[in-house]
């Protein structure tokens, strides 16, 4: 079975084509910084590579791009799209719709645009990528994986909201979470690696940032909430924030509600304090001096502390943490950041192993470390096409 897996996020689309159930990867690629002025496009096989800078305005662009890559007379890997039985989509938000695997109808689509609320950088972007490869992959089954399937054991004290108890029962607000696939993937990685159940902190770093506490395999909670814009300080999005500055916005500085949403979604987070979203910018920046793009970092990493704290805290205890996603699994600073002055949790940096690159699971912790620092990169791609598989199969 060739299951193509389509994961868009919130500026970027990764793709791999696999072989199910022998696990065989066909080729790889990603396309990444998705409207901004230059995007980069990758596919990789064994035997082929192509890299190009080129503009991808959307990601309607960038799908489209994918299949002409994969179609590639001299270099692609398949002589028709009717050589793929299926297109395994990531979707951010399924609500309290979904909380497994789902065969994608017109239904489905409808309920997907409608959690868009919820999940605006995301859900519209997974409806599109949806609509584009029905087109494409005519024959093909499409399928969603729901990334707040995973968080759907954080317990009753962790998802409510202190708020009126109708709320919940006739409107779902809730805490939902989301990164639930890779969240999954990477904790049964490391729960492998350390040989037995665990206390584990996950730490996904990308453009939209989320952490989750572990137990035992099982998440006990997360920093993103109702919507993908709570917790940690993201590419564009601000993470926690008072209310109550959302309602000065707009009482006393005249912004629309609307308008609002919009700076603390995409005007906001590392763009917003430095003018850059993507951190190897903000990075090259703050090696040049730049203060303000010094001060976001900073910023960044302690708010990951706090939610290592609340998280100990929450699990009674710490085995590890675990960073992962394109920030996590490359930014040696980044993590050199969270794991400084954080010795009261066991953690203690090796800075020569943080600065090593690998695909692999990696330890980057000194050896006196109480609590074990690993770098597992994640594979969302391979977990998603799993599902799929045992989806069709069953």
């Amino acid at each position: 079975m060739k299951i193509l897996i389509i994961n868009s996020g919130s500026s970027s689309i990764k793709y791999q084509l696999m072989v199910m159930p022998t696990n065989e990867v066909i080729c790889t690629g990603m396309i990444d910084r998705i409207g901004l002025e230059t995007s980069n496009v990758t596919f990789k096989t064994s035997s082929n590579s192509i890299e190009e800078a080129l503009p991808i305005p959307t990601h309607k662009v960038g799908l489209q791009k994918v299949a002409e890559l994969l179609l590639d007379p001299e270099k692609g890997v398949i002589k028709s799209t009717s050589e793929i039985t299926a297109v395994g989509h990531r979707v951010v938000h399924g609500g309290s719709y979904f909380s497994n695997t789902t065969v994608i109808t017109t239904e489905v689509k409808e309920k997907i645009k409608e959690l868009a609320e919820l999940a605006p950088l995301h859900n519209p972007a997974h409806l599109v990528g949806i609509n584009v490869a029905e087109e494409i992959f005519s024959g093909a089954k499409q399928v969603a994986v729901f990334d707040t399937a995973f968080h759907q054991t954080i317990p009753v004290e962790a998802y409510k909201y202190a708020i009126p108890n109708y709320l919940l029962t006739e409107n779902k607000v809730r805490v939902y979470g989301f990164h639930g696939t890779s969240h999954k993937y990477v904790s049964e990685k490391a729960i492998d690696y350390l040989e037995k159940s665990s206390k584990i902190i996950t730490i996904h770093l990308g453009n939209g940032c989320s952490m989750a506490a572990i137990k035992d395999g099982k998440c006990i909670d997360t920093t993103m909430g109702f919507s993908p814009a709570n917790g940690l300080i993201m590419g564009t999005r601000a993470g926690d924030i008072d209310q109550s500055v959302i309602f000065y916005m707009i009482k006393n500085l005249g912004y629309s509600a609307d308008e609002v949403n919009s700076i603390l979604l995409k005007q906001s987070g590392m763009l917003g304090l430095t003018g850059y979203s993507d951190l190897r910018d903000i990075e090259s920046e703050a090696e040049k001096g730049n203060k303000d793009c010094q001060l976001a970092l900073i910023m960044n990493a302690y708010r990951i502390k706090k939610y290592i704290g609340s998280y100990s805290a929450a699990l009674n205890g710490l085995d590890a943490i675990v960073f992962t996603a394109g920030i996590g699994e490359n930014s040696s600073y980044i993590r050199n950041l969270v794991c400084t002055d954080m010795d009261f949790f066991g953690i203690e940096l090796d800075q020569e192993k943080n600065q090593i690159r690998s695909k692999e699971i990696r330890e980057i912790n000194a050896s006196n470390s109480r609590a074990k620092v690993l770098v597992v990169p994640t594979d969302e791609e391979y977990e998603i096409a799993n599902q799929v598989y045992q989806l069709l199969e069953n």
